[in-house]
């Protein structure tokens, strides 16, 4: 029988939950950049119209992902893979993740609440995102459907550029959380966005320690 733990979400259970789910993902695979920077970049401003519109279209999208969390105090990388889901169902975004590597988990964030299943240990823990509905989503659904101009609310964005990223010519997004309390979950987040599609192909965080 599953045992479920009921925990209500506070900024060091986000924190926990992003670092488990993978903040950074490559969708579609291991990306990497076989290119640098293009000799000529569209405007921040462009790039977040293109989103914008790339949003209002947006339905679904699937992502297979390997996350590489370093640490550099005992140099140590610690990688997990799986795949990620997202809906659009009305004005959310729905996300599902199916972790595979090390250990199976079962992740789901929908009305508000996130939902961890261990099979190992057949255990059911969930998070109440309540007045941190906003940080969740920031967290969890980060560069998969959203407006660009409804990421220029939450983060002070600067265009890095653009580099090729599994063939796919992206745009470099370099965020800096507006929030205190965002700030003290990632100081910055770099974003590979293919602006037509409304999607990332790679995410970079750092975290605050």
């Amino acid at each position: 029988r599953k045992r479920k733990l009921a925990v209500r979400g506070g900024g060091w259970r986000l924190s926990l939950l992003c670092l488990m789910l993978g903040a950074g993902l490559a969708a579609g695979g291991n990306a990497q950049t076989p290119g640098g920077e293009t000799a000529k970049a569209p405007s921040l401003e462009a790039v977040l119209d293109q989103m914008d519109a790339a949003a209002a279209r947006f339905q679904s999208a699937q992502a297979d992902f390997v996350w590489d969390q370093y640490q550099r105090v005992v140099d140590e990388t610690d990688t997990k893979k799986g795949t990620r889901y997202f809906r659009r169902a009305g004005k959310e975004t729905q996300m599902a993740a199916d972790i595979t590597v090390p250990d199976q988990k079962y992740v789901l964030f929908s009305e508000g609440k996130v939902r961890l299943y261990q099979p190992k240990i057949e255990q059911v823990t969930e998070y109440s995102a309540g007045k941190n509905k906003a940080e969740f989503e920031s967290c969890l659904v980060l560069g998969f459907g959203g407006r660009g101009h409804d990421l220029a609310k939450s983060f002070s964005v600067k265009l890095g550029g653009t580099e090729m990223v599994d063939g796919v010519n992206t745009v470099k997004l370099e965020l800096v959380p507006k929030s205190a309390k965002a700030r003290s979950l990632f100081e910055r987040v770099t974003l590979w966005v293919d602006p037509a599609r409304g999607v990332s192909l790679r995410q970079q965080a750092w975290e605050s320690s």
